[in-house]
């Protein structure tokens, strides 16, 4: 669908790679089957090599994304987080192995026909959001079983369940998704998104397929473009990206970045 492949044009949400000594830590990303990727970014996996000294604090940046999540190791503990206003931490122990599902904005409400709005600014059981994909996981993936072929059952479960779908799609939100994408977030969402929708209008549809309102993912969109392009400390203060987005001087995009990042650029690019 012409409508899905355009927000996997513009649009690649970052989670900056683990840093963490010794390699104690992976984390690691893989492509969707071709028949998913309008609709997934990508699976993922947060894994200890070996037990850590200290329980480790995992920080998840604001990306615009819906995320399945489970244990590996204890499958039935699975897990849908939904869009974040700001940066999230979560303890997570000395050893463990996380595998998640990181689906594109609007993907998972439009496959699952769940409300995104419900879902924002937490992370939530699934087995109160969609149970039987709750129960699937739970039964069908297995500790023993390599990420490798957990990823091939992920990919065919998925498939299967989009095949069913009518999709019924809204051009006008589609068409509003675009602008922001092309304009990296820097757009007035009240002027600029004159798609025709009403301010109302808009505000409903936003909430519905990703969670907030057009002008918060605006925000992250550009967050995520400046994560894009991979900015280093020196590059920052010198070419100023940030004044390209919309930024009124360095303290007000400190002070974003932080909301978003957790730690200010110096700290994430150094």
């Amino acid at each position: 669908m012409k409508e899905f492949q355009a927000i996997k044009k513009y649009y690649k949400p970052i989670q900056p790679t683990v840093k963490s000594e010794k390699g104690k830590i992976i984390y690691k990303e893989v492509q969707p089957d071709k028949k998913l990727e309008n609709f997934v970014y990508c699976f993922w996996q947060l894994k200890t090599q070996k037990p850590l000294n200290q329980p480790f604090i995992y920080r998840v940046v604001s990306d615009g994304c819906i995320d399945i999540f489970f244990d590996h190791n204890q499958p039935n503990e699975n897990f849908v987080m939904g869009f974040c206003k700001k940066y999230t931490e979560f303890p997570i122990g000395k050893t463990f192995d996380y595998i998640g599902i990181r689906f594109l904005p609007c993907a998972f409400p439009i496959i699952f026909g769940v409300d995104a709005k419900s879902l924002s600014n937490q992370s939530q059981e699934l087995k109160y959001i969609l149970p039987d994909i709750s129960d699937w996981i739970s039964s069908e993936i297995k500790p023993s079983v390599s990420y490798e072929n957990i990823i091939e059952h992920l990919n065919e479960q998925l498939i299967h369940i989009i095949k069913k779908q009518n999709f019924e799609l809204d051009q006008r939100f589609f068409n509003s998704l675009n602008l922001i994408f092309q304009k990296n977030g820097f757009l007035d969402t009240e002027k600029d998104l004159n798609t025709g929708l009403s301010s109302r209008q808009l505000r409903r549809i936003f909430n519905f397929h990703i969670g907030t309102t057009a002008k918060s993912f605006s925000n992250v969109v550009r967050f995520q473009h400046i994560l894009n392009t991979k900015p280093s400390k020196q590059s920052l203060k010198e070419n100023k990206l940030y004044f390209d987005v919309g930024f009124f001087d360095q303290a007000h995009f400190i002070k974003n970045f932080k909301t978003f990042y957790g730690v200010t650029p110096s700290e994430a690019f150094r």
